[in-house]
């Protein structure tokens, strides 16, 4: 059976970099920091004191003020990048076409802020007072749900949670759905907002999270000194499209998907399996799935959390997995000034990913001053560098032992 060809054809983004995909990936290039101090809680409540916050989002840009008020803010942020995406891809959903385009949009936590606030209602007025819309707005697929809604788009519909793997699984199954002939296009990535009160505590007492007070350099993924993730918010959507369809209406083409691997680690809650075995196996796999070899990967974004395991690990993984080729490798990890999106990361990272390839340009990772002998690779330290690529991946681990990888190649 002869697979069907699967394009990029729109990207939409609010990120910690800015509130479009455009500004993203400028801020992207220059090596700007989106981490600030944590202004969403009380900081002098937490040991950590800085996050990669959004800013001057307004959701009635994109929302009546009215429908706004009933969801929680990663259905916002998924939203205004889905409506970007598909203005961007320049794709109209009518009557005629909307059973054959779909939504997947994965959350890692869905709408924690909610949940938070209805629980404090519940406790000091009863359940009486607890909001109707209080289910609807916590439930992570109702980022998919809204989207769907506001589009019109009547095709396949899910929603993944695999944790930090949340916004790869959710493309790499998008690009199954339509390669295997259940859609011509499908609204995906991942949308989060977990800078609540215990997301971030949760995140404190397991010791994830920077304790680095300076928001220059708390996230520094590879380098010596890291010491645990910043936390961040948006979300990341692309238009993926069979490329006969795409052709047919004159859409532009950024890049082609042609690989997908998912793995499980099968070993811990949240530490990644030894050497990082999981990741190298979804890497192989996505490689193997686009009938590419290993030498003809030339960047890889990274996970890159900026953790003590998870770096010293995908570093392990991408020796595994490339031999002598993984020291002529690219390696970034965007983290650095996104800080991590959880579910949203896959989103954001594949956008970085496939600008890359259709640009000549690959993004930096910031705040590498400090080499880690463990971590020997090619990051793109701090500067962005110009470099035709024709292939690169893009990986995402999460808690629970998930593992995804998506290959995109320039399209030709």
């Amino acid at each position: 059976m002869n697979k069907r060809r699967v394009v990029v054809t729109g990207i939409g983004a609010v990120t910690p970099l800015g509130n479009d995909a455009e500004t993203t990936w400028k801020n992207a290039l220059g090596g700007v920091s989106g981490v600030g101090p944590l202004t969403r809680l009380n900081a002098d409540e937490y040991p950590a004191k800085v996050a990669a916050e959004v800013k001057d989002f307004n959701a009635e840009v994109f929302i009546d003020k009215k429908d706004a008020r009933k969801m929680d803010r990663f259905t916002h942020y998924a939203v205004a990048a889905s409506l970007m995406a598909v203005k961007d891809a320049n794709l109209s959903i009518n009557e005629e076409n909307a059973h054959r385009i779909g939504v997947w949009i994965g959350s890692g936590i869905g709408g924690m802020e909610t949940f938070e606030n209805q629980y404090e209602t519940f406790l000091n007025r009863g359940y009486r007072r607890v909001s109707p819309f209080f289910v609807p707005m916590m439930i992570p697929d109702m980022a998919t749900g809204q989207v769907s809604i506001m589009l019109g788009a009547k095709g396949f519909n899910s929603c993944t949670v695999t944790a930090c793997a949340t916004g790869t699984n959710s493309i790499g199954d998008a690009f199954k759905v339509i390669q295997r002939g259940d859609a011509d296009a499908m609204v995906t990535g991942g949308a989060e907002a977990p800078i609540t009160k215990m997301s971030v505590a949760g995140f404190c007492a397991n010791t994830a999270l920077s304790t680095n007070p300076d928001p220059k350099t708390a996230s520094r993924p590879f380098d010596k000194n890291r010491d645990g993730f910043v936390i961040g918010e948006g979300a990341g959507i692309v238009i993926l499209e069979e490329l006969e369809h795409a052709l047919a209406r004159g859409a532009k083409i950024y890049a082609e998907i042609v690989g997908y691997g998912a793995t499980g680690d099968a070993y811990h809650i949240t530490a990644p399996a030894p050497a990082g075995e999981g990741g190298a196996r979804a890497m192989k796999m996505a490689i193997h799935d686009g009938g590419l070899k290993p030498e003809d990967i030339d960047y890889v974004n990274a996970h890159g959390t900026s953790t003590d395991y998870n770096d010293k690990y995908e570093t392990l993984a991408i020796k595994e997995v490339f031999g002598e080729h993984a020291y002529k490798l690219a390696v970034s990890s965007t983290k650095s000034m996104t800080g991590h999106l959880l579910g949203a990361a896959g989103g954001v990272e594949a956008i970085f990913t496939v600008l890359a390839l259709k640009e000549g340009v690959l993004p930096p990772t910031i705040n590498y001053e400090t080499p880690d002998p463990e971590c020997d690779l090619d990051y793109v330290p701090n500067e962005s560098r110009k470099k035709e690529i024709k292939a690169a991946l893009s990986n995402s681990l999460g808690f629970g032992g998930h593992n995804a990888t998506i290959v995109f190649k320039k399209y030709e």
